[in-house]
């Protein structure tokens, strides 16, 4: 038996996941897994929201604050990625750098807040 479970994405919003019935606290995978598997979510959710942002859309990085939890996020991403020994990674610590760079571009260019 399996039950739905919600989660948060990096912006709050909520999604669905399923885990067993017993399961209090759903992980994705081992507990390492589990943990790249949240830092490549928080990745691409930046990455969509950054994309939408650069195409005009409506975006969650609009808001100069959330702009700003994307950009430590992304070097707390980065640290974490360094500081891995080894195994698998489910993303490449470049693309976490150019992610960082482009969000960094569009913070620097972003109109001061009063």
């Amino acid at each position: 038996m399996t039950k739905l479970s919600l989660g948060k994405d990096f912006f709050g919003r909520t999604y669905d996941r399923l885990s067993p019935s017993s399961d209090t606290s759903p992980k994705w995978y081992c507990e390492s897994c589990s943990m790249q598997k949240n830092l490549q979510r928080d990745f691409r959710d930046i990455k969509t929201e950054l994309d939408k942002l650069h195409s005009g859309q409506a975006s969650a990085l609009t808001a100069a604050d959330q702009l700003q939890r994307a950009h430590l996020r992304l070097r707390e991403i980065r640290a974490l990625l360094g500081s891995q020994v080894s195994g698998a990674r489910l993303i490449d610590p470049a693309d976490v750098t150019t992610l960082l760079q482009r969000v960094q571009s569009r913070a620097g260019s972003a109109p001061a807040s009063t």
